[in-house]
């Protein structure tokens, strides 16, 4: 009984699938569909906010005021490859990776 209904179910589905191409783009089109929407939505605005990031740290200079990703608010002092010195209070100097920094503050922000 249940052999004779899988033999049955399956060999419509074998002829279709063998001689009909359009069918099988149209099963993949959603799926397609889904994923240019998903970059377009997603991916491609966070690669954009990424870069801005990164032009962001690549023009650090001495004596920005910054915001860093642990709300410490300071000037930077020293500038590293890497590192950044930040003086968060007179004569309080911390190091940070420059990609801490998440916002550069205008000039005469803090006081």
């Amino acid at each position: 009984m249940f052999i004779s209904s899988a033999f049955a179910q399956t060999a419509p589905a074998a002829a279709a699938a063998g001689g009909d191409m359009q069918s099988t783009l149209m099963s993949m089109l959603p799926l397609l569909l889904m994923f240019a929407v998903l970059y377009f939505v997603m991916i491609r605005p966070q690669m954009k906010k990424q870069k801005e990031h990164r032009a962001m740290i690549d023009a650090l200079a001495k004596g920005d005021e910054v915001v860093t990703a642990g709300g410490l608010l300071g000037k930077v002092s020293k500038l590293g490859d890497a590192n950044i010195g930040v003086e968060i209070a007179s004569g309080v100097e911390v190091q940070l990776q420059r990609s801490a920094v998440v916002q550069v503050l205008p000039k005469g922000s803090l006081k």
